[in-house]
């Protein structure tokens, strides 16, 4: 006599987790796959961001040494950008601006915030109850720059003193020993934006355009009426670039495939001195920083040439060949800083 149906062991279903786990780690890889094929296809433009960065301990021929970076989203850049801009127009030395950066890094990690601890607000959480400002002028990286530099240059000896110090006599902070961690990624920030290293931001050419009048009031907001005269006080200019030396195509484009620019010409004191080098840098890398905010699409100076889209984010020597084809499309030089906004 058989068994009863009621009796027979009954197979259990098969497990398929394996299987799913396996199309689930396939579809991940596809999406990461997609994505740096986009990266590529964009020579490297990829998702915006910034990066600063310096060698250190090379030899006189540049051989050697250790390459140091910080990256940054392009907000922070923009904003790094502004305090180091600052510290440079008001003939500040280095140690300044490293001061300076270091403190916002741990105050608001180079954010405008718009909130703070009771009353504390933008880059560095000043307080308008503590006699900083008001709140509009406070989340104006161009004015709260300022203030700092202006309460710290009242410190005596200050460029001397230990970084935690001298930024905790300007602040006041209840974790003045907070600062120092940030000691390193600052100066290697200055050292970006003072010319000795580089600031490079990848992402995508702007295809909405720039206003460069409102670029150029900017950067005089920063560095002053000074910068409407260079060498021999030619004025600096604005004028429409079509494309500069050697345009090349792009979406948005005017007619005959030919970008329209408008060039923003900043010509530079042939002073032979550290000063003018340092503005230079400080200058050009202010307008990589706000390049994705402002609509720039290259910019030139000291032989160099940085093309929004282009090679990584990364400068390109004088003479190299960009998606232009042409020889020499940037026309980089060291007579002047020249910035280009997308038209």
């Amino acid at each position: 006599m058989s068994q009863s149906d009621h009796s027979r062991p009954r197979r259990r279903p098969r497990r398929r987790r394996p299987f799913r786990k396996a199309a689930g780690l396939l579809v991940l890889l596809a999406v990461i796959g997609y994505f740096a094929a986009q990266y590529d296809s964009n020579d490297g433009g990829g998702a915006p961001h910034c990066t600063a960065s310096v060698l250190t301990g090379a030899d006189a021929s540049g051989k050697g040494g250790t390459r140091e970076s910080y990256d940054m989203s392009p907000e922070q850049a923009s904003n790094a950008a502004t305090i180091a801009a600052v510290g440079v127009s008001k003939g500040l030395p280095e140690r300044a601006v490293t001061i300076a950066l270091a403190t916002a890094m741990q105050e608001s990690g180079l954010r405008n915030l718009n909130h703070g601890d009771r009353d504390s607000l933008g880059l560095f959480q000043q307080r308008p109850s503590q006699g900083w400002g008001t709140p509009d002028q406070i989340r104006d990286p161009v004015y709260s720059s300022g203030i700092f530099y202006d309460r710290l240059v009242e410190v005596p000896g200050y460029s001397r003193l230990p970084l935690t110090v001298a930024a905790q006599k300007v602040q006041r902070s209840g974790f003045p020993q907070a600062y120092a961690k940030h000691e390193p990624d600052a100066m290697v920030v200055t050292a970006a934006f003072g010319g000795r290293g580089a600031l490079t931001c990848g992402g995508p050419a702007p295809s909405t355009p720039g206003d460069p009048e409102k670029v150029r009031t900017e950067l005089v907001r920063i560095f002053g009426k000074q910068l409407l005269s260079g060498n021999n006080g030619e004025p600096s200019r604005t004028e429409d670039a079509g494309g500069g030396g050697g345009a090349g195509t792009a979406a948005g484009a005017g007619a005959g495939g030919k970008i329209k620019e408008a060039e923003i010409n900043l010509p530079l004191r042939q002073t032979g001195d550290d000063t003018e080098t340092r503005r230079a840098g400080a200058l050009a890398h202010w307008a990589v920083a706000n390049s994705r905010s402002m609509g720039i699409a290259r910019v030139s100076y000291a032989s160099r040439a940085w093309v929004a889209g282009e090679a990584k984010g990364q400068w390109q020597a004088k003479g190299g060949i960009g998606k232009s084809g042409d020889g020499d499309p940037h026309n980089a030089g060291d007579e002047a800083v020249r910035i280009f906004v997308h038209r």
